[in-house]
């Protein structure tokens, strides 16, 4: 039973995470509504399921990313609001965690999406 407990109060816990990412950062917010559009479309194209899998992935790296940042930032103000080169360094590292992840991501897409538009071509 313990068990169980502690996994209800790690799903709680990760519901207060998201709400908490949710209220306070609006690049999360856009990040996932750029998550619900591309899955649903990534499910309506015509393409194998690994593809549409592959398109999903790339969404969700974005959200992991973006809440590592998230994460690096409180962390980086909790310690401190003054400016120094260490935290700079940090936030700015986290921020580009954020960039690779849409740069896969828009290749991801593009390589697929380029695939079906190849084969409409050529029909």
């Amino acid at each position: 039973m313990n068990e169980i407990k502690r996994i209800l109060n790690a799903c709680k816990y990760s519901a207060s995470g998201f709400a908490a990412a949710f209220r306070s950062e609006a690049a999360f917010r856009w990040d996932v509504l750029i998550f619900v559009v591309g899955t649903c479309v990534a499910f309506m194209l015509p393409i194998a399921r690994i593809e549409a899998m592959l398109l999903v992935f790339s969404l969700v790296l974005i959200l992991l990313m973006e809440l590592a940042n998230t994460a690096i930032e409180t962390i980086i103000d909790r310690i401190s609001k003054e400016a120094h080169p260490l935290s700079r360094k940090a936030k700015d590292i986290g921020s580009l965690l954020v960039f690779i992840s849409f740069a896969n991501a828009i290749l991801v897409w593009v390589l697929i999406l380029g695939k079906i538009l190849e084969f409409w071509r050529s029909v």
